[in-house]
């Protein structure tokens, strides 16, 4: 019993202790927010641009020229697509270097091709994977 008491003492003295060693004694008051101007510069967001990867020039092959003459058209562009340039690229990711924000896309290598275009005056930026199915980077 006389255990019991002494271990409920110490107990209630480091509660007591813990306790008071939150508050520090003062009454709390308003504080002024400052209006000296602050040393660092504002935050800028921007929306990235398409990544232009930079790969090894080459020809494009007549399925993935044709896709992309198919694909013009179907977008309403009536105008002879010219080629601007053509690369054989290595991605980092399934979004083929042009990520659209909230998409999830599959993290490996993709061996394909970026085929710049104009065509009515517009510039289209197309990207392959592995297959003839063109995707047009619209950032």
């Amino acid at each position: 019993m006389r255990r019991t008491v002494a271990t409920a003492s110490v107990l209630l003295a480091a509660l007591t202790l813990s306790l008071t060693a939150c508050g520090t004694g003062a009454a709390m008051t308003e504080s002024t927010p400052s209006t000296s101007a602050s040393s660092r510069p504002p935050l800028k967001t921007t929306t990235p641009g398409p990544i232009a990867p930079t790969g090894t020039p080459v020809e494009v092959p007549e399925a993935r020229w044709d896709a992309v003459v198919a694909d013009l058209a179907q977008r309403g562009v009536a105008g002879a697509p010219e080629l601007v340039s053509a690369e054989a690229v290595t991605f980092s990711d399934g979004s083929l270097g042009c990520a659209s924000p909230g998409q999830s896309y599959t993290q490996a290598l993709i061996d394909g091709m970026r085929v710049v275009v104009t065509a009515d005056g517009r510039t289209y930026d197309y990207r392959f994977g592995a297959s003839d199915s063109p995707t047009l980077c619209t950032r």
